[in-house]
């Protein structure tokens, strides 16, 4: 038998994919995929957009297009951004099959096999594989409230057998974490960046996900500062506020970096879906992404007020979780080291599924965590299936 590839060899299958089998059973109430319900895709408004699409532009939607991506896509995200306070004058944009490809593409021309990244503790699940595959050495940085712990990153740095290359950051309800980063941090952070010639990666697909007006202020991406020193690329994705099967997101990146991001880009795939790329234009240019993603906002916050009301009602004593702000998820500590995996079998069993926190961990080690996703559910499986977990945890014990 041929061998396979050595990057292909040191990849762990995801809990996440694992478990989305299961989440396919009408029966099994699902915390795990970090995905909107079904049932709360704008399909009448995308039905009526793309009956009255004039037939030469459905005839462009099923063609090859451009590898940076369709022009009026771009157009439209370009404006977007700079409502945004984004500088897109002096960057390129790049459409990428969600931002996990844009995450995939920065790993790819800058990591050689033995390289480090930095990463947060815990981090992203899709983050993590992307490093796997390019046989990077990961090493995690843990979080506290406002952020990256910086004293924590400095030993990195100052400790590390080379120079480490990329940093990877999700400081907008974070995926699992649901922090914010505080301005305080972000500012001491780029500071701290200065003169340490790293890469950051700045990944952002919920910030427009907030539940409170006040924490806007907070939701100013690092890369609207265009720090001096500090080459900084921006990932954004329509997969959390329009439709994660439309697989579109951007990079927003220094030009330099961009040039060999889009010829990565079309060694890959030569390009993103021309199809969805023109719905989701017409979308954005029709006005109605806004109120769509206001609306969703109330719906994401009802629903996580009544899983913190489920969590405070039925979890015993001991158990912690994080009070989301925005974005898609609850983060839950276990108490006395109890191991999710234990009380993930038993879950399962009675019928609710979640993500185990070893999953968020690049050393697939720390398992005394778990992190629940509102978003799925709908509003009458959240208390039946928090209660499901909290008694398996209590038979844990």
């Amino acid at each position: 038998m041929v061998d396979f590839s050595k990057s292909v060899a040191g990849m762990r299958s995801s809990e996440i994919r694992d478990l989305m089998s299961s989440a396919t059973d009408p029966n099994m109430i699902s915390f795990a995929g970090g995905m909107p319900n079904n049932d709360l895709f704008p399909v009448e408004e995308v039905n009526k957009l793309y009956n009255e699409l004039p037939a030469n532009l459905k005839k462009v939607g099923f063609q090859y297009g451009p590898t940076p991506g369709y022009p009026p896509l771009l157009e439209s995200v370009r404006k977007y951004l700079k409502e945004n306070g984004m500088p897109v004058e002096k960057n390129e944009i790049l459409i990428t099959a969600g931002s996990m490809q844009a995450i995939s593409i920065a790993a790819s021309i800058y990591l050689d096999p033995g390289d480090i990244v930095i990463t947060e503790m815990p981090c992203f699940v899709g983050a993590i594989a992307a490093f796997k595959a390019q046989q990077a050495n990961i090493i995690a940085v843990p979080l506290d409230k406002d952020g990256i712990i910086l004293e924590e990153l400095d030993k990195v740095f100052k400790t590390a057998d080379r120079k480490p290359k990329l940093l990877y950051l999700s400081p907008y309800f974070h995926n699992p974490a649901g922090i914010i980063y505080s301005k305080e941090r972000k500012a001491a952070l780029l500071e701290y960046l200065k003169d340490k010639d790293i890469v950051l990666i700045e990944d952002d697909p919920y910030s427009e996900l907030y539940f409170y007006e006040e924490d806007k202020k907070l939701l100013v991406p690092m890369k609207n500062m265009e720090p001096e020193g500090v080459p900084i690329m921006y990932t954004g994705t329509f997969s959390k506020i329009l439709g994660p099967g439309m697989r579109l997101g951007w990079l927003l990146a220094p030009k330099e970096i961009y040039q060999k991001c889009e010829v990565m880009k079309q060694s890959i795939d030569a390009c993103s879906s021309t199809f969805t790329q023109v719905i989701a234009d017409a979308y954005v240019r029709n006005g109605l992404l806004k109120p769509y993603v206001a609306k969703m906002r109330g719906i994401y916050k009802r629903r996580m007020e009544i899983t913190l009301e489920a969590l405070n009602k039925y979890m015993p004593e001991g158990v912690t979780w994080v009070k989301p702000r925005g974005g898609f998820y609850v983060w839950v500590q276990l108490p006395n080291s109890l191991d999710a995996t234990e009380v993930l079998k038993k879950s399962i069993i009675n019928g609710a599924l979640f993500v185990v926190g070893k999953t968020f961990d690049p050393e697939g080690k720390k398992n005394d965590c778990l992190r629940l996703s509102f978003s799925y559910p709908t509003e009458e499986q959240l208390d039946k299936g928090v209660k499901i977990i909290a008694d398996a945890i209590k038979a844990t014990m």
